[in-house]
């Protein structure tokens, strides 16, 4: 095999040019058998495979940097870089990185997991390169959906700057995990039929340089212009307007245009845009047919494409889909908002029975914030749906546009808590604390799937910002005989006993109510309270807790620095209340991929850990009595 010939950082270089498509075609054959072990990104790995060995041949590393935006299709990068093995553990815990990762490989030049930033941090890299007199190039591949980003707009404006060579290669596949949207798209599918303009401009630069010293100076006064040959094929030619040069559209699958594409690149003292097609799930039908199911898939069967994992209940993204359209049947004021997320948010169905209602923005989650608060604004009722990790994104909007105005916009965040195997860039363990802190929102999370429903009815009647928190994968819908009406800033008390009191926080209740029959077993007495709140904190609750109990105990998947167990804290510091309190909470750090029970335990959040915990903390109060 030619593939067993790379063990390290440029052997590529070593292969006779006859072996490229056996390897480009070894290498897809590799992906597609390990990824139906053990889960990832397949569509857009698929689709770069001679992209990335072309960059390989034309770039050494880890000298020169390479930044690859969001990071997902980095797969092959990652083999060419002697990492094959890795494969065996992908995004598991302990395991190789789904993402570039620096800790991981010198040859991973710049962390990334989220869109639209490798421009930005190629200009910073060869702002460094200048400062400390370095030779290298400086090579950032975006893809045609992180381009609707406003921070790579930002970004090109900034290169346009730049007098030393800065490559930006544009991965264009006309998708980005759904179907790309906007302006940007449509400028894009005018490059792509541009073929004729690059090869006219050649020709014609290459005739009048042949004219006796007037050729020349028409060359030079041509390239000047306005409306020079370009705007006659290409209208706008918008990197070229912004000072960055333009080579391509170049066929993403031609190793040798691709190599010949890179070399002209090399010789820019300046920016320059390096244009290339490419297929998403090239080489694998069934991702070919339907790139958006395999972005990021489970284990699948190689033969059928089928993914193995079944399932059997609703997940949370279908309840919170199913009940926003029904409510959007009774109310023509509710409208739908995604960041290019249409389908992961459970959004589809939305989108189908009421496309005027719906929007999807791109990947764009700063804007799609303000664009919910001009709709809130102007008599709608928006809802966002968008993944915990990626609203991080929006936050000065959340603080400025919305909050401020007091607007009444819905952000369902999805994705909250511990994720799994994306790792530290997806982790939802931020969200309580940065929501929480913001004056005029509302912060639910619910116990079960039978709550979200209620809770996605209740928040559309409020008329001020709410975000309702929940997690990803299978609804649990266990203590739905408990269930009662949702009561603004109210807790549910399900048992009331005394001693020790569980107060969780949303899907961390399946854990605490297990937690609480370890407890009964061994002979504590333990109340158990579902938050349903995190803001307003529910000081009645709390005054009866603090009153009945000897330990309370906070339960939160969420980073504990600025989350539900502080405001508890602060609350009962203020109050001199006569109680002591265990929070528990995600520690202060960032959690690497893996699976999520593992990640859990790791986090000192199963089950056991839980119950431990309490039974010291108990233990220590009955000690200083």
């Amino acid at each position: 095999m030619v593939l067993e010939k790379i063990q390290k950082e440029n052997d590529i270089k070593k292969l006779d040019r006859k072996q490229l498509p056996i390897l480009a075609k070894e290498i897809r054959h590799f992906l597609i058998e390990n990824i139906s072990r053990t889960g990832g990104h397949l569509a857009s790995n698929l689709g770069v495979v001679e992209l990335t060995m072309a960059l390989h041949l034309m770039f050494c590393l880890p000298q020169d940097r390479m930044i690859w935006d969001v990071g997902h299709q980095s797969y092959t990068h990652k083999i060419l870089t002697g990492r094959k093995d890795g494969f065996e553990k992908l995004r598991t815990y302990g395991g190789m990185s789904g993402f570039p990762k620096r800790k991981e490989s010198d040859c991973d030049a710049f962390d990334t997991g989220h869109s639209s930033t490798s421009i930005s941090a190629g200009i910073g890299y060869v702002k460094a390169r200048e400062l400390l007199d370095e030779e290298n190039y400086v090579i950032s591949i975006i893809g045609d959906g992180a381009l609707t980003g406003g921070m790579a707009y930002e970004a090109l404006n900034n290169a346009s700057q730049l007098d030393s060579n800065f490559i930006i290669v544009l991965n264009d596949n006309r998708m980005s995990i759904s179907e790309n949207v906007g302006g940007m798209s449509k400028y894009l599918d005018g490059l792509r039929t541009a073929n004729a303009y690059t090869g006219l401009k050649r020709e014609v630069e290459h005739a009048l340089n042949k004219v006796p010293v007037a050729g020349r100076r028409m060359v030079h006064q041509i390239k000047k212009t306005k409306n020079s040959i370009k705007q006659l094929f290409v209208p706008g030619m918008f990197f070229e307007d912004m000072g960055i040069t333009y080579l391509g559209p170049v066929d993403g699958h031609d190793v040798k245009a691709l190599c010949r594409a890179f070399q002209e690149a090399k010789k820019m003292n300046q920016a320059v845009l390096v244009h290339v097609l490419t297929k998403k799930g090239k080489g694998y039908r069934p991702a070919e047919k339907a790139p958006s199911r395999y972005h990021g898939t489970g284990p699948f069967d190689i033969r059928t494409g089928k993914v193995l994992e079944k399932k059997d209940k609703p997940s949370y993204t279908d309840i919170f889909g199913k009940v926003l359209y029904d409510e959007a049947a009774k109310d023509k004021r509710i409208a739908a908002v995604t960041a290019a997320m249409a389908d992961g948010t459970g959004l589809a169905s939305f989108r189908r029975r009421y496309p005027k209602r719906f929007f999807d923005v791109g990947i764009a989650e700063g804007h799609a914030v303000t664009f919910c608060a001009g709709l809130a604004a102007g008599g709608m009722k928006p809802v966002f749906a968008v993944y915990s990790s990626f609203l991080q994104r929006g936050f000065d909007q959340l603080i400025h546009d919305v909050c401020l105005q007091n607007l009444p916009v819905l952000f369902a965040v999805d994705r909250a808590g511990l994720v799994g195997s994306d790792g530290e860039t997806h982790q939802g363990i931020f969200d309580l604390s940065f929501l929480s802190m913001i004056p005029n929102m509302t912060v639910m999370s619910p116990k079960n799937g039978t709550e979200l429903a209620d809770m996605v009815r209740f928040a559309l009647k409020l008329d001020s910002p709410c975000a309702i928190r929940y997690p990803r994968g299978e609804a649990y819908d266990g203590y739905k005989e408990f269930s009662s009406p949702v009561i603004y800033g109210k807790s549910e008390w399900i048992y009331e006993e005394e001693d020790i009191v569980l107060i969780s926080v949303g899907h961390m209740f399946e854990t605490c109510a297990n937690v609480r029959e370890k407890l009964k077993e061994i002979g504590y007495n333990c109340s158990l309270v579902n938050a349903r709140f995190v803001k307003p904190l529910d000081e009645e609750m709390l005054q009866k807790a603090a009153k009945d109990h000897r330990l309370l105990v906070t339960v939160e998947e969420n980073v504990k620095n600025g989350g539900f167990g502080e405001h508890v804290a602060a609350w009962l510091n203020a109050t001199e209340a006569n109680t002591s309190l265990l929070s528990i909470a995600v520690p202060d750090a960032y959690i690497e991929h893996g699976n999520v029970q593992v990640l859990r335990k790791e986090s000192g959040l199963d089950e056991e850990s839980v119950t431990r915990k309490i039974i010291m903390a108990y233990i220590g109060i009955e000690g200083d009595e």
